[in-house]
């Protein structure tokens, strides 16, 4: 019988946060994956648990989910953390969730604290829709591509970024958007927890030249649907065809309009608005 692999948050700064829960499966697992084994080990002498560690990272994960999966058919349980916060949300943890769905390896998860939501409740922004946007990259055509396709974004969006590339990001989010209401969270649940509500004209610029240290949260408002332009509105197809949900026609029926206007695929344009109303 296959044993299970247990997706275990971990606090992203603040150790009291771990939950009662969490610290009995690292206690009984059969082993732990962890992203660095080293700041795992922290976690472990803090609360005096002795557990074995297994690597498990971006590099690593092509061999290391493998040699996870045949331990896991083979009866053993597993527990993965990251380094901080809940695997498997912008982490290779991912993978290895979907390796056991593939394989029916039963895979529970033991919540903890999470960057994402952790920094929405504190940004003072509408928050009851939002699109995590993760690490914008460093490849220039993927990033431009990336900061084209949420121009007109109607969601609250959060972004990680590490505090060497926070100007820079500031820089590209305030040319591809424009100005909007943000909110620049560093520190989270840390002595030195920080959150700044400010604007994206006023942040860009701000942060050239300063040496930043701890991990960022930027939390960009929402572009709403009146600041859309007529230009935005037509290049998008989608965003089109929500204009036609919103005057009243059906899906199906504001799809095929779009569809018709733009030249693109009308199948395509229905998945999206049924996935992403």
């Amino acid at each position: 019988m296959a044993g299970t692999l247990y997706i275990v948050g971990t606090p992203i700064g603040n150790l009291g946060d771990i939950s009662p829960r969490a610290l009995e499966t690292l206690r009984t697992a059969d082993f732990i994956a962890a992203e660095d084994t080293r700041v795992t080990l922290k976690l472990l002498n803090h609360f005096d648990i002795k557990n074995k560690l297994t690597s498990y990272h971006e590099h690593n994960r092509a061999e290391k989910g493998p040699d996870i999966l045949s331990r896991l058919l083979a009866g053993e349980s597993c527990a993965l953390v990251t380094d901080a916060g809940m695997p498997a949300i912008s982490d290779p943890g991912q993978d290895l969730v979907r390796l056991c769905r593939e394989h029916n390896i039963p895979v529970q998860a033991v919540p903890g604290p999470s960057a994402v939501v952790t920094a929405l409740a504190l940004s003072g922004l509408d928050v009851s829709r939002f699109s995590f946007e993760g690490f914008l990259s460093v490849n220039k055509p993927k990033r431009r591509a990336h900061l084209e396709e949420i121009k007109t974004e109607r969601k609250t969006m959060v972004f990680y970024e590490a505090p060497h590339k926070l100007a820079a990001t500031l820089h590209d989010l305030y040319l591809a958007l424009g100005d909007r209401n943000i909110a620049i969270i560093k520190e989270l649940t840390k002595i030195h927890e920080h959150c700044e509500r400010t604007t994206l004209a006023e942040a860009d610029g701000k942060y050239d030249g300063v040496k930043l240290k701890g991990e960022y949260v930027i939390v960009i408002e929402a572009k709403s649907r009146d600041a859309l332009t007529d230009k935005e509105t037509q290049r998008d197809p989608v965003m089109l065809a929500k204009s036609y949900v919103a005057a009243g026609d059906s899906v199906n029926e504001a799809a095929k309009k779009a569809a018709k206007e733009t030249g693109a695929k009308k199948g395509e344009i229905y998945r999206a608005l049924i996935e992403n109303p």
